[in-house]
C-alpha cells in the first residue's frame, strides 16, 4: 500500500467494519463488502465467492464485473471438490482458479488478491479483488486486511442467521395462517399478540380488532361445559404453578351475537428460568361433535321407544294366545294375529330404514336404474293406501302421456310411500291425500299433499334431518324421524331435489323432482 493512504484506509476500514457488522440484509452486506474491498485495495473490480453450506462454491456478489463474465466465473468455481478441510484445500484452489482466469482474461495485465473469510473456524468464503499492479503488504497491512476479512465473514454469518430467522418466521406464519384450527397467542398480561384466519372464521373477530385487547374481552363464554376459564385458573397461579395445558369447552359468544361450540386448549411457553413468555391457544369447532352426541342420544331414545312398543305388543298378544287356561274365539285369535303381523311389519320396516340410514352415513346407497312408468307406480301406491285408511280419500292426478322415468323403481316407491305415510300420520282426522305429477322440459315433479295440521315454519328447515321430529309431533304421532331423511337421500342420489311447498294454505305439501330420461 502507498504510505499516504494507510491512515485513511485504516480509519475507513474501522468505520466500514462497524457498519457491515450492523447490517443484517445478506445481499446488502455482500455488496458493501465487495465495493469497500475493491476501494481499499485500489482494485478495478471485485467479487465474493461463498462456500455453500452443503459444500461447493458460488459467486454471491460482484463489483465492477460485466454480466457476461459472471457466468464463466461461476462455472469455474462450481466443481471444486469438498475434501473435508476447506481452509487447507478449497481456499487455495479457489484462489488459484481465480488467479488463472484473471491472468488469461487480461493477458497478464491484471492480478488478483484473495482474502479468506473465516469466522469461528468456519470457512465462509473469499473476497477477491482485481488490480493492475501486484504490490506487497507490510505485516501491519496484512493484519489489518485479515481483521477486515474476519469481520466481513462474521457480518455474512450474522446476515445468514438473520435470513434463516426471517425464513423460519415466514414459514411459521404460513403454518399458523393456513391451519384449519383457530390459533391465537397471548402475551404474559393475557392480551392478544396473534389471531389467525381460522380464528376470524370461527369466532368472528378480525385480527386488527383483537390485537392488544385483553383475553376476557374477546373470549366470552355463554356457557362452559368442561374445565375452568382462563381467568379463573390465572387467579390460582396458572401457568407458573402448574405448567400443564388447560382445556376449556363450551359455547362462545360471537361479536354478531351468535353462538359457536368450541374447545380451546391453552399451552404456556416458558423461558429457561421459568418466566411466562406467551400462551398459545388452539380453537376447534366442536359443533359437529356436539351434533353427533345429540344424534346418538336421540337415536338411543327414539329407537329404544320405537322398538320397545311393537316388541311389547307382539309379546303381549303371543303370551295371551299361549295361555292354557283360556279358549279363544277364532275372531279374537285372528285379530291378535293381525296385530302381531302389523307390528312385525312395522319392526321390519324400521330395521330396513335403519339399515338404509347407516348405508347413507357410510356413503353407500346403490341404485338399480331401469325405465318405468312413474304415474302408474303412484296410482298403485294410492290404491294400496286406500285399503289401509278409512278416514282418508286418496287420489293420484297425473297429466296424460306422462313420460317414462329412468330411475330406481324400488327406491322411488320408498320415497312416495314415506310421503303417503306421513300424510296419513299427520292428518289423523282424515281428508284428501293427493299425489300430483307435473312435467317440465328437464324434470318431472311429484307432490304429495294432505289436509292435516301442516308443518310449522320453524320446523321446515330441519324436517329432512336424520331423526328430527318436533316436540309437538313426537307427542301425537309415532315415528323415528327416518322417512324424510331417506327420501331426501334417494332423491339427491338421482340428481333431484326435495322441498316443502310453503304456499299451501291448509295442510302440508312436500314435492320432489327427478331428471327426465334422455330420449
Amino acid at each position: 500500500m502507498l504510505p499516504d493512504f494507510r491512515v485513511r484506509q485504516r480509519d475507513n476500514l474501522l468505520e466500514i467494519s462497524r457498519a457491515i457488522t450492523e447490517e443484517l440484509d445478506l445481499d446488502a452486506v455482500l455488496a458493501r463488502i465487495t465495493r469497500v474491498s475493491a476501494e481499499m485495495l485500489a482494485g478495478h473490480a471485485g467479487l465474493i465467492a461463498l462456500r455453500k453450506q452443503g459444500g461447493g462454491w458460488k459467486i454471491a456478489s460482484t463489483f465492477g464485473i460485466s454480466d457476461g463474465f459472471i457466468k464463466p466465473l461461476s462455472r469455474l468455481l462450481a466443481d471444486i471438490p469438498d475434501h473435508g478441510d476447506p481452509e487447507r484445500f478449497e481456499l487455495p484452489e479457489v484462489n488459484r482458479r481465480l488467479q488463472r482466469i484473471t491472468q488469461a482474461a487480461s493477458m497478464g495485465l491484471l492480478t488478483g488478491i484473495g482474502l479468506p473469510m473465516i469466522a469461528r473456524h468456519e470457512v465462509v468464503g473469499v473476497i477477491f479483488v482485481f488490480r493492475s499492479y501486484k504490490g506487497r503488504f507490510s505485516a501491519e497491512d496484512s493484519a489489518l486486511l485479515e481483521g477486515f476479512a474476519t469481520q466481513a465473514a462474521i457480518a455474512v454469518t450474522n446476515a445468514r442467521l438473520y435470513s434463516q430467522v426471517i425464513e423460519q418466521k415466514e414459514h411459521l406464519n404460513t403454518i399458523v395462517e393456513s391451519a384449519a384450527d383457530g390459533i391465537f397467542i397471548l402475551d404474559p398480561s393475557m392480551r392478544f399478540l396473534r389471531f389467525n384466519r381460522a380464528c376470524t372464521r370461527l369466532i368472528g373477530f378480525k385480527p386488527e380488532d383483537v390485537l392488544a385487547k385483553p383475553h376476557s374481552e374477546i373470549i366470552r363464554w355463554q356457557r362452559i361445559e368442561s374445565g375452568p376459564s382462563l381467568e379463573d385458573v390465572e387467579k390460582g397461579g396458572w401457568p407458573l404453578k402448574a405448567h400443564a395445558t388447560l382445556y376449556v369447552e363450551g359455547d362462545l359468544i360471537k361479536p354478531s351475537g351468535g353462538i359457536i361450540s368450541v374447545g380451546i386448549t391453552y399451552a404456556p411457553a416458558l423461558s429457561s428460568e421459568g418466566a411466562l413468555l406467551s400462551i398459545v391457544a388452539t380453537v376447534r369447532d366442536i359443533t359437529k361433535f356436539r351434533e353427533a352426541d345429540e344424534l346418538k342420544n336421540t337415536f338411543i331414545s327414539i329407537i329404544s321407544h320405537e322398538l320397545r312398543t311393537p316388541v311389547a305388543l307382539i309379546k303381549g298378544f303371543v303370551s295371551t294366545l299361549r295361555r292354557e287356561d283360556a279358549r279363544w274365539d277364532p275372531a279374537v285369535v285372528n285379530n291378535s294375529l293381525k296385530v302381531i303381523e302389523e307390528e312385525s311389519d312395522r319392526l321390519a320396516h324400521l330395521i330396513d330404514d335403519l339399515l338404509d340410514a347407516s348405508r347413507l352415513q357410510a356413503g353407500a346407497l346403490d341404485l338399480n336404474l331401469c325405465e318405468f312408468a312413474l304415474d302408474e307406480l303412484a296410482k298403485r301406491l294410492v290404491e294400496r293406501f286406500t285399503t289401509q285408511s278409512e278416514h282418508h280419500d286418496f287420489k293420484a292426478e297425473f297429466p296424460p302421456d306422462f313420460p317414462l322415468l329412468y330411475a330406481d323403481e324400488g327406491r322411488i316407491t320408498q320415497v312416495i310411500s314415506n310421503l303417503l305415510s306421513n300424510a296419513v300420520n299427520y292428518a289423523p282426522e282424515g281428508g284428501n291425500v293427493i299425489v300430483r305429477g307435473k312435467v317440465s322440459p328437464d324434470e318431472v315433479i311429484i307432490c304429495v299433499e294432505d289436509e292435516g295440521q301442516g308443518i310449522a315454519q320453524d320446523d321446515m328447515p330441519r324436517i329432512f334431518d336424520l331423526f328430527y321430529r318436533s316436540d309437538e309431533v313426537s307427542q301425537k304421532t309415532k315415528g323415528a324421524g327416518l322417512g324424510l331423511y331417506l327420501a331426501r337421500a334417494v332423491v339427491t342420489a338421482h340428481g333431484g331435489r326435495i322441498w316443502v311447498d310453503e304456499d299451501l294454505e291448509k295442510g302440508a305439501r312436500i314435492c320432489f323432482s327427478l331428471p327426465r330420461s334422455e330420449t
